[in-house]
């Protein structure tokens, strides 16, 4: 396989040839799934969950107004829209709705996709619209006038760009920074903008001012403003890779000034102060602190650090966010959340919780408007418990905005946290939901990620209640290494060569899921995407006999050829490079579609992609579809033509992807009727 790949073919997105093939064993998947009764009762069910219209439309504020995406049955594509917050206090608010997707997909025949847009500070009357086709991660930016409720046209000054893996912002009215592909040279190797530009109005993007370069081997280069009153200041950043990066103030005649914190720490402005997150130790500092230095006193060389938090052997930094006066700090306790209030003073930093958390259960500031106010929405869930939004100011009560329906019956069933010991001795947390009382071990589901600094905390997925827990399966999601829930040493401990880390530490909760008796490796199941499908194909060829049936969702599975795929070079920091000769080896080693083998006797196994990933290339999962066909083993394919790296553009698409990953894990594990 290292000399010679005979499916390099199937890398040919949309070649002949691969897509013929794609299409024969999408029949073959239709004819192995779809056909069976679980797959219409799963497939109907969860898009009535998809397109509930009870669940809570979750808001950004921008100005007087609260603003939401929406989709539901009868606006598959969805609407962006928004409303008051008297309004939406109300059962049933009124909205306005500013732009209807399904609308303009169907009278400009492409399948649109809502990919996000930019209200311009302080007058809010123009948005930067981005609009993916059939969810690519490339988009179309067009200006939309929140008055008029219409694009504006190019010929009369309105911004609009080409398709591309674009990032604009606003400077003023008149102005944006604009990275894009705007030809030879603008892209960096991994397909993000290697330049940032001042662009005006009324001219033409080529012709828009050249403002900072990166380097071709970099990640990307951005550059954005900060609109805040009385401080005001323009910024650029080049990520030399995923982890690493530089940031600059743009000072008069766009001179660069370095800020001289760590490039592998999170760093930014916020009004007068400078806020860093090292992953390094730093300053005397452990990693995954959260430390706030005054910025101007920084750029002159003070290291005068106000530690905000600090970490210890159980807990990690989660998030934190701004209000106007106001940090609100996100925790995690061996992966159960915090959430704490801190205030700057004359004295130093003040402390105090702002909310009690459930046990086992996660919180999270969903907005803020730090402009202006001190309010925040906080929302609370659990693997049972259906989200509760509320609303407050701190410093005074809150009250609960939204509640979430339960959509499946929880009755019987609990929650429990237990640790597994890996093959190293590293104590790997992991969640069970499933009966409260079980008498003999069951069909479990067994989900991971293990990359990217990602934390798998509790939430409450009406999908996996409806699809796998009410119909009888123990579900258990595991905190492996590579992942940040304890802090920057739980991911660095799997990178590069380290990557078998994360590999042994998924093993070891499925052997322990085993060894208490809640499953057996005949009827435990494991599901991942992405870098989790990375993980779903190493457990495939490592770990065979712990599994009863696979789901591997946008996988990556050549590790060899990764880099040179769509966005691959992005994440040469996390598995290695390819061409490195000190890193070919382990790559080798690590990678699922160089170690299928004839006589190994595979679990079950269903990949599943689209033609449409522009992140992920689909090459990954045909590639080993095809290779394992080639050995005699069985597989299942299937490749959903839009979507985009989620797989599905719209709740159809997505009721169908569920449903069909759920019927084959039923099929192979067992029960599932009802």
């Amino acid at each position: 396989m290292t000399v010679e790949d005979r499916f390099l073919w199937l890398e040919d997105v949309e070649g002949e040839a691969a897509l013929a093939w794609v299409g024969e064993r999408n029949a073959e998947t239709a004819a192995a799934l779809a056909a069976d009764p679980r797959f219409a009762a799963l497939r109907d069910e969860l898009r009535e969950v998809l397109d509930d219209a009870d669940r809570i439309p979750y808001t950004v504020r921008r100005g007087a107004y609260l603003y939401n995406f929406w989709r539901d049955a009868d606006r598959p594509k969805g609407v962006w829209r928004r409303t008051t917050l008297e309004q939406y206090r109300k059962d049933d608010p009124v909205w306005d709705v500013l732009l209807d997707i399904d609308e303009l997909a169907a009278r400009e025949g492409e399948e649109w996709v809502w990919a996000g847009a930019r209200v311009r500070y302080p007058d809010r009357r123009r948005a930067l619209v981005q609009l993916s086709r059939d969810g690519s991660d490339a988009v179309v930016v067009r200006e939309f006038d929140l008055d008029a409720l219409a694009f504006v046209p190019g010929e009369e000054g309105g911004f609009q760009v080409a398709e591309a893996k674009t990032r604009i912002g606003w400077i003023d009215e008149d102005t944006v920074f604009l990275g894009t592909d705007s030809g030879p040279g603008s892209l960096t190797d991994s397909g993000y903008p290697r330049t940032v530009r001042r662009w005006r109005r009324g001219t033409a993007v080529t012709d828009a001012e050249l403002v900072f370069e990166a380097e071709a081997g970099d990640v990307s280069a951005s550059g954005w403003h900060d609109p805040t009153p009385g401080h005001e200041r323009d910024f650029v950043s080049r990520h030399t890779d995923f982890f690493h990066d530089e940031l600059h103030l743009l000072t008069d005649g766009d001179r660069l000034v370095k800020v001289e914190a760590p490039d592998d720490a999170g760093k930014y402005a916020y009004r007068q102060w400078l806020i860093v997150t090292p992953k390094s130790p730093w300053l005397g500092h452990p990693a995954g602190s959260l430390l706030a230095f005054d910025f101007d006193a920084f750029l002159a060389g003070d290291r005068t650090a106000h530690v905000l938090f600090a970490p210890d052997e159980h807990t990690a930094l989660a998030g934190h966010g701004w209000t106007r006066h106001h940090l609100i700090l996100e925790t995690l306790a061996d992966v159960a959340t915090r959430i704490e209030v801190l205030t700057p003073g004359p004295d130093g930093w003040s402390r105090r919780p702002l909310a009690d958390v459930p046990p086992l259960s996660s919180a999270t500031v969903t907005d803020t408007d730090p402009d202006v106010s001190d309010e925040y929405f906080l929302n609370v869930d659990g693997f049972l418990q259906p989200s509760t939004l509320a609303y407050g100011h701190i410093g005074a009560d809150s009250e609960p905005l939204k509640r979430a329906p339960a959509r499946f019956d929880a009755g019987g069933l609990s929650v429990r946290q237990f640790f597994a010991t890996s093959a190293d001795g590293t104590r790997v947390p992991y969640f069970v939901v499933g009966p409260a009382a079980q008498e003999e071990p069951g069909p479990a589901l067994l989900y991971g990620y293990g990359g990217f600094r990602d934390q798998q905390t509790p939430g409450y997925s009406p999908l996996t209640g409806r699809a796998w827990l009410a119909r009888g399966g123990t579900y258990a999601v595991a905190n492996i290494r590579g992942g940040s829930e304890y802090g920057p040493a739980w991911h660095q401990a799997a990178l590069g060569a380290n990557r078998v880390r994360a590999f042994e530490d998924f093993a070891a909760v499925a052997a322990d899921l085993t060894a208490r008796g809640i499953t057996t490796p005949a009827r435990l199941g494991i599901t991942g995407a992405s870098n989790g499908g990375l993980l779903m194909g190493a457990m495939l060829v490592r770990y065979p006999e712990l599994f009863g049936a696979v789901v591997a969702k946008v996988p990556l599975l050549d590790m060899l050829r990764y880099h040179r795929l769509l966005a691959g070079a992005s994440w040469i920091a996390e598995y290695g490079d390819p061409d490195s000769e000190a890193d070919r080896a382990h790559l080798e080693d690590l990678s699922p579609y160089h170690n299928l083998r004839a006589d190994r006797p595979y679990p079950p196994l269903l990949l599943m992609t689209s033609t449409r990933d522009d992140r992920v290339h689909p090459g990954h999962a045909r590639k080993a579809a095809a290779r394992l066909r080639e050995l005699g083993h069985r597989v299942l394919f299937h490749e959903n033509t839009g979507g985009g790296h989620g797989g599905a553009s719209d709740n159809e698409q997505a009721a169908v992807n569920h449903a069909l990953a759920y019927t084959f894990l039923w099929q192979h594990l067992g029960g599932g009727a009802g």
